[in-house]
């Protein structure tokens, strides 16, 4: 599936705000997922299927505005992550690895659009 993308999270100030309308408009219900430095939620369709994550904004961040983030699926993140440097993009979150979930890098294209890129547990090692 590298290509696609296959995870979405959104950051917002308020959680509490954030679960009741998408639990009112989109039927999702919401687990707690354990992180060891913050709050993370995973958003489920009414048919039971991790769709999306919810996590706090930072409260130092003034500047930035709650929003959305796509993660896109692919075999080799280091090798994506050069990718983008070596095409005019440039990397905003360093490759890291969260555990039982994947391997995570946050990138902005050359027109200044941000972007997620995954390779989950599940995907082929590189």
């Amino acid at each position: 599936m590298s290509g696609r993308f296959n995870w979405n999270e959104l950051m917002t100030n308020d959680i509490a705000k954030a679960k009741a309308f998408y639990g009112q408009t989109l039927g999702w219900t919401f687990d707690p997922f354990p992180m060891p430095d913050g709050e993370y939620w995973i958003a489920k369709a009414p048919d039971g299927t991790p769709t999306a994550g919810i996590m706090p904004m930072d409260p130092q961040d003034t500047e930035s505005q709650p929003g959305w983030l796509s993660y896109v699926q692919v075999d080799d993140l280091d090798r994506a992550v050069s990718a983008v440097t070596g095409s005019g993009g440039q990397v905003l979150q360093a490759p890291l690895d969260i555990p039982n979930v994947g391997r995570i890098a946050v990138v902005e294209d050359p027109a200044g659009a941000v972007l997620g890129l995954m390779k989950p547990v599940s995907a082929a090692t590189s």
